[in-house]
C-alpha cells in the first residue's frame, strides 16, 4: 500500500510540476538562465559522451583588417576565387563555398566539373579554422591537407596538379604575390596549400543573439528562444553532441541517415577507419550559424529544420538491423546509441527552432576581388 501511495504522489507530484510550468514556466525559466551559467541546470548527457559548456565567440576586433592584408592571406584570398586552379578554368573553390551563402552553396550536393554532380553537402567553412578534422568522414587533418582533395576531385575541380603551378607560374603577377607571401618566386604546391589555408582560417562566424545572451545580456532572446535553449540542454539531448564554443562534439556518428547495399550507399567514415563500427558514421557539423547553410545532413537531405527536428525526435532506429543476417553482417549500419526517441511536443519542436535561430548571426557577404591577377 506504501508502495502505492507513493507512485500516486509521484505522478500527482509530475503533474503538478508539468501544470506549473504550463502556467509559467517560460517566465521561471527566462530567470533561471538569466543566472550565471555555472547555475544553470546540468545538460543531460549520456555516460561516455564527451562535452564542454557552451562558450560565446570573441567579438570582432580592428586586427581583423590588417589579418586581411597579410601576404599570404591576400595571396589565398585570390587563389580560393579564381577558377584558374580547376581544368576548365571556370570552377573555383568559391563555386561551392560561396561569400553569399555563408561559405556553402545551398546545394542538396555540389555541381562540378562537366555537370558532374558530388555525393555529399558542402559543408560551410565559417570557423573551420576550429574542426579537429575536415570533411564528413574526417580524411583530413589540416586546412593545407584538405585544399587538394576537390582541387583534383574528378567531379570538382579536376586540376592535373602537375600542370597547376606551371600554370600559376607562367603570371607574373601571380609571382609577385608569391615573393611577398613567402620570400621566394620559386613556388610549389605545399605554397598554394599554404596560402589557401591562411585565407580560410580567417573565415569566422559574426556574434549571434546568443552569444550577447551568454556575456550577460539577458533580453537578446525571447521566452520562446529560452525554453528551446532549455530543451536543447535537457529533454532533447542535443548537447550530447553539439556543445562547447562551436556546438560540436568533433566527433563522428551514425545518426540513421546511411544507405547500406541500396542506391546512394555511403559508408561514411568506414572508407578512411575500415572499421566496421564506424558504417555509417559522420563529423558531427557545428550548429554556428545553421539557420544560414541549409540544406543540412551529409547529404542534404533536409531543407526544412522542422523535418530535421522530427527527425531526431522519432530516434531514427528504422534502419538498425534487424533480420538475422542483419544482425550477423557487421557491415550493417548500427544507429549510435545517442539517438533516442525523445516525445517532443510540437511546440517544443518549434521552440527548439526557434533556439537555433538565435545562434544565427547576421551573414558577413564578403566582397569577391575586383580583378584576378593575370
Amino acid at each position: 500500500m506504501k508502495r502505492i501511495m507513493f507512485i500516486a504522489l509521484a505522478i500527482g507530484l509530475t503533474v503538478l510540476s508539468t501544470a506549473f510550468l504550463s502556467d509559467k514556466g517560460l517566465s521561471d525559466l527566462r530567470a533561471l538562465y538569466s543566472k550565471p551559467m555555472s547555475e544553470w541546470p546540468k545538460p543531460t548527457i549520456d555516460s561516455g559522451a564527451n562535452w564542454s559548456e557552451f562558450k560565446s565567440l570573441p567579438k570582432l576586433d580592428s586586427s581583423y583588417f590588417s589579418l586581411m592584408e597579410k601576404p599570404d592571406v591576400k595571396l589565398g584570398k585570390f587563389l580560393f576565387f579564381d577558377p584558374i586552379l580547376s581544368g576548365s578554368n571556370q570552377i573555383s573553390c568559391s563555386s561551392c563555398h560561396n561569400p553569399q551563402t555563408s561559405w556553402a552553396d545551398h546545394s542538396t550536393v555540389p555541381v562540378g566539373h562537366d555537370h558532374l554532380v558530388g555525393t555529399r553537402n558542402t559543408p560551410s567553412l565559417l570557423n573551420v579554422y576550429a574542426r579537429k578534422t575536415m570533411f564528413w568522414d574526417g580524411r583530413a587533418h589540416s586546412l593545407e591537407e584538405q585544399a587538394l582533395s576537390p582541387i583534383e576531385a574528378h567531379n570538382e575541380m579536376a586540376m592535373d596538379l602537375t600542370k597547376l603551378v606551371p600554370k600559376l607560374k607562367a603570371i607574373p603577377a601571380y609571382k609577385q604575390l608569391f615573393m611577398e607571401a613567402f620570400g621566394e618566386e620559386d613556388f610549389s604546391m605545399p605554397e598554394i596549400m599554404k596560402a589557401l589555408a591562411s585565407f580560410q582560417r580567417t573565415l569566422t562566424s559574426r556574434r549571434s543573439r546568443f552569444d550577447e545572451f551568454l556575456d550577460g545580456k539577458h533580453n537578446a532572446l525571447t521566452d520562446d528562444e529560452i525554453a528551446g535553449l532549455h530543451l536543447f540542454r535537457t529533454k532533447a539531448r542535443c548537447m550530447n553532441c553539439h556543445n562547447g564554443q562551436f556546438m560540436t562534439d568533433e566527433d563522428f556518428h551514425n545518426i540513421g541517415l546511411t544507405y547500406y547495399k541500396r542506391k546512394y550507399e555511403d559508408l561514411g567514415r568506414y572508407i578512411v577507419t575500415k572499421d566496421p563500427k564506424d558504417v555509417g558514421k559522420f563529423r558531427t557539423p557545428s550548429l554556428r550559424d545553421v539557420m544560414n547553410t541549409d540544406p543540412w545532413m551529409h547529404n542534404g537531405l533536409f531543407d526544412n529544420m522542422i523535418g530535421v527536428l522530427n527527425m531526431y525526435n522519432s530516434g531514427m532506429q528504422m534502419n538498425n538491423p534487424k533480420t538475422e543476417a542483419q544482425l550477423a553482417d557487421p557491415m550493417h549500419p548500427r544507429v549510435d546509441p545517442l539517438m533516442k526517441k525523445l516525445d517532443l511536443t510540437k511546440e517544443e519542436i518549434q521552440q527548439l527552432a526557434a533556439f537555433l535561430q538565435s545562434v544565427t548571426a547576421t551573414k558577413y557577404r564578403m566582397n569577391r576581388p575586383e580583378k584576378l591577377p593575370r
